[in-house]
C-alpha cells in the first residue's frame, strides 16, 4: 500500500489552519555548544466589540452572518435571559435556517464555581463542538466568566461570541479577556485569559433588567470616568439617576455617548495589555481591596467596587492627588447613581491587609500598583500602602461618611 505524504509548500500553510479566529508565528534559536534550544512564539488574538440594537430581530444579521455557514449554533444562555427572550432567540435562528442547541444556566454570583464550568464543558463536549466553532454566550457577567473559562479549556482554546445582557457584561466582563471562577471567599481565584472573538452590546436588552441589577453596573462606568475621562464623569454627574430609570436604553440620546465613551476608555487600556503583562491598568480602579470583602460581605459586585472607589478617593486626597472638592464630587456622583460609598468591611484593617497581600500576589509581587485618581480624569498608581496610611484612610473615610446619609446606596446586597 502506498501512503501519500503531505508536505506543505511555501505559502500553502493556510490549508492547515486550526481556527480562523486566531493566528500565530514563532521561531527557534539553537545553541549546540550549550545544548540549548530556545522557542519564541507569538499568538495573535483579535477581539471586536460591536454596538448593536435588537440583535434577535430577524432583520439584524450580526449572528446569522457568523452561524449560517456552520448550519448550527451552540448556545449557553442565562436562564433568566432565556425566560425573557428565549422565544425570540429560538425564532431568530429558525428564521435563518440555523439549528440551535441551548443550555440554560442559573448565573448568580453563588454559581460562579468550577462545577458550573464543568457542566458547560460537558454540554459543549456532548455536541462535539469543534475548535473553530464559536460558542454563543448570552447573559451577564457571571455567565461571561464561567462560559468563557469553559471555552478556554475546551480543546485548550475554543472561540466564543458574547451577547451582553447586563451593563457589567457590556462594558467590562464581556469584552474582558479574563475568565474566572470564585473559590470559597476568594473572588476570581482561578481563571484564564481568553477574550470573546466578538462582543455584541445590545442596550435594548438592558430594558428588562431589574433596577438593582442595572444600577450596580454603573460602578464600572463611573470608575472609567474618574480615572480616564473627565467629560464622561460630567455626563454621569449631569444625568445621575435618570440613567438608572432609562437603563441606558434610549437610542439617539446621551446614553449613546456614555456607553461608547466607557468602552473606548476601557479598551484603549485593556486592548494593548490583554494579558496583564503590565500593571499600569486604570480599569483596575475599585478592584484592589474590594475582592477581599465583596463575597464575605455579600455585596453586589458594583457596590463593592463603588465602596472602594469612594474609599480610594479619600486615600487619594490624603496623598494630595485629589482636592477635597474633587473627592467630595466623586462621592456625590456615587450617591446620585445610588451606589454605596461605605460598608463596615472597609473599616476592617486585617481584612484590607489580607486583600492587599492577595492582590500583591495576583499582580506579580512587584508592587500593589493600586490605581488612584490624580484629579478627575487622571490616574496614578501606588506601589505600596503602609499600615499607617491604610489606618489614616479608614479613619478619614469613616469620618467623612458620618456627615452623609444614604452611604449604603440602594440594594447593595446580593439576593
Amino acid at each position: 500500500m502506498t501512503v501519500q505524504i503531505e508536505r506543505p509548500q511555501a505559502g500553502d500553510r493556510e490549508r492547515f489552519r486550526t481556527c480562523n479566529y486566531y493566528d500565530g508565528t514563532g521561531h527557534i534559536d539553537t545553541d549546540p555548544a550549550r545544548g540549548r534550544i530556545s522557542v519564541e512564539s507569538h499568538l495573535r488574538v483579535r477581539s471586536d466589540v460591536q454596538l448593536a440594537w435588537q440583535v434577535f430581530d430577524p432583520e439584524c444579521s450580526a449572528l446569522a452572518d457568523i452561524y449560517s455557514s456552520l448550519g448550527r449554533c451552540t448556545a449557553v444562555i442565562d436562564e433568566e435571559v432565556h425566560r425573557l427572550h428565549g422565544q425570540r432567540i429560538t425564532a431568530y435562528f429558525a428564521g435563518h435556517g440555523i439549528a440551535l442547541h441551548v443550555m440554560t444556566c442559573r448565573a448568580r454570583e453563588a454559581d460562579k464555581t468550577f462545577g458550573m464550568v464543568q457542566r458547560i464543558a460537558a454540554f459543549l463536549g456532548s455536541l462535539e463542538v469543534n475548535r473553530s466553532e464559536p460558542v454563543l454566550v448570552v447573559g451577564g457577567g457571571v455567565l461571561t466568566d464561567t462560559a468563557g473559562l469553559a471555552c478556554s479549556l475546551l480543546h485548550r482554546r475554543t472561540p466564543y461570541v458574547m451577547v451582553a445582557t447586563s451593563l457589567v457584561a457590556a462594558i467590562d466582563a464581556g469584552p474582558s479577556p479574563r475568565t474566572c471562577v470564585n473559590v470559597g471567599t476568594h473572588k476570581n481565584f482561578l481563571g484564564t485569559y481568553h477574550p470573546p472573538v466578538l462582543t455584541l452590546v445590545d442596550r435594548s436588552l438592558f430594558a428588562t433588567l431589574a433596577e438593582p441589577d442595572f444600577r450596580h453596573g454603573l460602578a464600572e462606568v463611573l470608575k472609567m470616568a474618574i480615572v480616564d475621562d473627565f467629560e464622561l464623569f460630567d455626563l454621569l454627574d449631569s444625568h445621575g439617576g435618570d440613567l438608572v430609570a432609562a437603563r441606558l436604553a434610549r437610542p439617539g440620546s446621551v446614553d449613546d455617548a456614555i456607553v461608547f465613551r466607557t468602552l473606548r476608555s476601557y479598551l484603549r487600556h485593556e486592548g494593548p495589555n490583554l494579558f496583564e503583562v503590565f500593571q499600569d491598568r486604570p480599569h483596575a480602579y475599585g478592584h484592589t481591596w474590594s475582592p477581599g470583602f465583596e463575597l464575605a460581605a455579600g455585596l453586589r459586585h458594583g457596590h463593592a467596587v463603588s465602596v472602594e472607589i469612594a474609599f480610594s478617593a479619600t486615600l487619594a486626597a490624603l496623598l494630595g492627588w485629589l482636592t477635597s472638592a474633587e473627592r467630595d464630587r466623586i462621592l456625590d456622583v456615587c450617591q446620585k447613581l445610588g451606589l454605596a460609598i461605605h460598608h463596615p468591611a472597609i473599616t476592617d484593617v486585617d481584612m484590607l491587609v489580607r486583600a492587599q497581600q492577595a492582590m500583591l500576589a495576583k499582580r506579580g509581587g512587584g508592587g500593589l500598583w493600586a490605581p488612584l485618581p490624580r484629579g478627575i480624569g487622571g490616574c496614578g498608581y501606588v506601589p505600596d500602602v503602609s499600615l499607617s496610611l491604610l489606618r489614616s484612610a479608614i479613619g478619614a473615610h469613616s469620618a467623612l461618611c458620618e456627615t452623609r446619609s444614604g452611604c449604603d446606596g440602594q440594594d447593595m446586597y446580593t439576593r
